[in-house]
């Protein structure tokens, strides 16, 4: 899986994802302590699904849509997805090889109730399955990060899988899927629509009347959509991905050779002395400093067995 994190609001961003891979089975447990909006796509091949790791707290927005405490969210193939919540976020995650969950969804509900179930995003599974899961899932994801070597056992990990698999599928055919409104559905092919031309454009900025033109909608109808998905107008995402497309282009500059004003008009910021204040307000420092030093990757630990990478995009706060 493939993600892009923006933090929302100033601070020292703290991120940790754990992924963890029994065999055929990977988990994930993801934390962050800024309020954000997160972009993701799912690796083809596999169906994933993801949820709140306790049965009660804050609910959470996913492509526009309310998850909260107890729901699974089915993510869909090839199609960029959103997500916006609040501070100290915590999240969780399971995928299955695609024909690795037909056979199980076979095996314990029967072959057609595959594509009626999965049609959904999100379903509400009966608590004390839900529970259930979220037990087993917090156990594995203790034993990778305190005692990884007792995951290396072929049996354990077998048989983690196998029950972890189970619940996994009960949930998904004995809870209720949440219907999708035709309205909805129309501000999801509009955002996804949204997203393929900012990523066929990714290096250069991108303006309102490109996107409504793009999108084949009216700018009422693009910022219904952007605020039902992302949580504000598309100006301002547009001009948020532009502040991280400056952050990143000056983190890979060398200072020697580039300067702040090429980079920054670039990307289509003129005034560049509200330009500055905006980006120091935001990453807590000067562009100017920015630029003067090495970029920082975000630490990454691999917790075994895995055999998943972790590639993740993120603006660095301070």
């Amino acid at each position: 899986m493939e993600t892009n994190v923006f933090p929302t609001k100033r601070g020292q961003l703290d991120l940790t994802i754990e992924q963890i891979g029994l065999d055929r089975l990977w988990m994930s447990r993801y934390e962050v302590n800024l309020p954000q909006v997160s972009r993701f796509a799912v690796r083809p091949g596999r169906r994933s699904i993801s949820f709140l790791p306790e049965l009660e707290g804050p609910s959470i927005q996913h492509c526009g849509m309310d998850v909260a405490p107890g729901d699974i969210v089915i993510d869909k193939l090839d199609v960029l997805q959103h997500q916006r919540t609040g501070a100290n976020h915590r999240y969780c995650g399971m995928s299955l090889p695609e024909d690795e969950l037909s056979a199980t969804l076979a095996t314990v509900v029967g072959a057609d109730f595959l594509e009626k179930q999965l049609a959904t995003r999100v379903v509400r599974p009966r608590p004390e399955l839900m529970s259930r899961l979220l037990k087993m899932h917090q156990a594995v994801g203790e034993l990778a990060r305190t005692t990884p070597d007792v995951l290396e056992s072929p049996e354990l990990r077998r048989g983690f899988e196998q029950q972890m698999s189970y619940l996994m599928v009960r949930c998904l055919a004995e809870g209720a899927g949440i219907e999708i409104t035709a309205g909805r559905r129309r501000h999801d092919a509009i955002i996804a629509r949204l997203e393929d031309y900012l990523a066929e454009n990714s290096d250069r900025a991108i303006y309102l009347t490109e996107l409504c033109a793009a999108t084949n909608v009216s700018e009422r109808t693009l910022r219904s959509a952007c605020e039902e998905h992302l949580g504000m107008a598309p100006i301002r995402y547009l001009t948020m991905r532009r502040m991280y497309l400056v952050r990143r282009a000056l983190l890979r500059a060398d200072a020697s050779k580039a300067t702040v004003t090429h980079i920054v008009t670039n990307y289509g910021f003129w005034e560049l002395g509200r330009f500055s204040v905006t980006y120091r307000t935001l990453f807590g420092e000067l562009p100017s400093e920015t630029l003067r030093r090495p970029a920082q990757d975000p630490d990454l630990h691999l917790i075994r067995p895995t055999t998943l990478p972790a590639e993740v995009i993120v603006g660095r706060l301070h």
